[in-house]
């Protein structure tokens, strides 16, 4: 086929004529912003472009037949000791299928997330794991290339996305139900101010766990997501008239630095503070005490991620979730030598949920 019979490639002003609006609200549409465009409008648009075939830019199109052998990964925070493993073992499980990783944090960016995935998205990427901040993340620059999204960390489903995450609530309620079968009536808990219906699920599960028991919700301190976060929430729980004698923390990495204060307090873990936390990192099996945890299944949701980027069918675009078993180590009160058990522990199931 010469250059003169090959068809012309479709663009935005083509978009633009077939869903009757100007190029800049097609531009608008692609780059999620910067301005807004009503929803009716922006599902024309995103019509047109699906009939149409339109695709951003050349490595798009070049996407579109799977040339790149490249998935984008964009994740909060990589220091996070959660999102550093996760991230790992997704790139470990994409290199089983000859496929290299780019990442970058979206909460390190200045720009907003939307723009991240738009960058990511102009970088040629295949497909695109998602760990998003927001609870209802802006993927039409995703949709509009034909890049398949996977959401990673999430609580519930995102329509017309496959997503996954642990079962948070769940795990939480055994978490604190582990305190209470310890002798424990009065359980504080630690917490994020953010972190969308993830951190929503976890409190609730912990609540629930309590309220079971026929017992009064103990104190909740908040603090950043963070080592000092947590150690922030140490010192100010240390503070209150009435500290309790167990702590739930919904992250590992807030429960090192709350370790840190309680041992700085001079009390004793877990005589006079017990402490269960949240993720399974390999940093809570050399925090001392060890930390009995939730642990978050990576290996096997990463895996699961990279799987679902080729699978466009309807039942694979729901919510999957996986079981976060118990890990038990000594900082609950359990009589176990202080020794490093064995990470791997507890078979992770994964659900479909329509």
């Amino acid at each position: 086929m010469t250059a003169a019979q090959r068809p012309r490639p479709v663009t935005r002003t083509d978009v633009a004529r077939r869903a009757g609006v100007s190029s800049a609200v097609v531009s608008y549409v692609v780059n999620a912003g910067p301005r807004n465009v009503a929803p009716e409008t922006r599902e024309r648009v995103l019509r047109a472009i699906e009939e149409l075939g339109y695709r951003p830019n050349a490595s798009a199109r070049a996407l579109k037949r799977g040339v790149s052998e490249t998935i984008g990964l964009i994740v909060s925070d990589i220091t996070n000791p959660f999102f550093s493993e996760y991230s790992h073992a997704i790139e470990e499980a994409a290199a089983e299928r000859g496929l290299s990783v780019i990442f970058t944090n979206s909460a390190l960016a200045i720009s907003p997330e939307r723009d991240v995935i738009y960058k990511m998205i102009l970088r040629g990427v295949d497909g695109l794991i998602l760990a998003s901040t927001l609870d209802e993340p802006e993927l039409d620059a995703a949709k509009a290339a034909g890049i398949p999204v996977v959401l990673i960390d999430r609580a519930h489903a995102v329509e017309g996305h496959a997503s996954i995450g642990s079962d948070f609530r769940e795990a939480s309620r055994v978490a604190v139900e582990h305190l209470l079968g310890h002798g424990h009536t009065r359980i504080g808990f630690v917490t994020g101010y953010s972190g969308g219906s993830t951190t929503t699920e976890r409190e609730a599960g912990g609540r629930e766990a309590i309220l079971r028991a026929g017992l009064e919700p103990g104190p909740v301190v908040r603090a950043q997501f963070s080592r000092d976060g947590g150690y922030d929430a140490g010192i100010r729980m240390l503070q209150l008239p009435e500290r309790p004698t167990a702590v739930y923390v919904m992250s590992d990495q807030q429960a090192i630095g709350f370790l840190n204060a309680v041992h700085e307090a001079g009390l004793r873990i877990p005589g006079e503070m017990a402490v269960v936390s949240f993720d399974g990192s390999t940093e809570s099996e050399f925090s001392w005490p060890p930390l009995t945890t939730m642990r978050q299944p990576v290996r096997e949701m990463a895996r699961a991620a990279v799987g679902l980027l080729s699978l466009r069918d309807a039942d694979s675009l729901v919510h999957h979730t996986f079981e976060a078993p118990l890990l038990v180590r000594s900082s609950c009160g359990c009589n176990l030598p202080l020794e490093r058990p064995h990470l791997r522990s507890g078979a992770p199931s994964l659900t479909s949920l329509g």
